[in-house]
């Protein structure tokens, strides 16, 4: 009777906190260019984590496209930070509301959105990931 309590008490925790986060990173699949063309913005407010779900290769060989699922880009905004080495680029995408966009009714509705996010060095054959 305790194990089946202690099991239940896991789930209705597990189902308040949701999945645990992981410090692994993943490496989305490559695709063609498309989607919503978002800019990157350091001041978005109430930042959040997200994954980038796939990615493709830019016009600039010093930058590579990162695509993701974001509400309207009037309402919310994206800002990406990047771990270079000679075998990867790691990205660390975070969404959030735009500031002018604050305390406004904004529509719910997902979009396939796009960020090009600039690289120290060019792309070349290293491996995309999300951190």
């Amino acid at each position: 009777m305790r194990t089946v309590l202690a099991m239940v008490s896991s789930l209705v925790l597990l189902a308040i906190t949701g999945p645990f986060a992981s410090a692994e990173s993943t490496a989305p699949p490559e695709v063609p260019p498309g989607g919503v063309v978002f800019i990157d913005n350091p001041t978005i407010v109430d930042s959040h984590p997200m994954q980038v779900e796939s990615w493709s290769r830019a016009a600039a060989d010093n930058a590579v496209n990162v695509n993701f699922t974001s509400g309207t880009d009037t309402c919310y905004g994206v800002h990406a930070t990047v771990q270079e080495t000679e075998q990867t680029v790691t990205v660390d995408l975070h969404g959030g509301t735009l500031p002018e966009a604050t305390g406004r009714a904004c529509i719910m509705i997902a979009l396939f959105g796009t960020l090009e996010v600039p690289l120290q060095a060019p792309l070349g054959d290293r491996q995309v990931l999300s951190a």
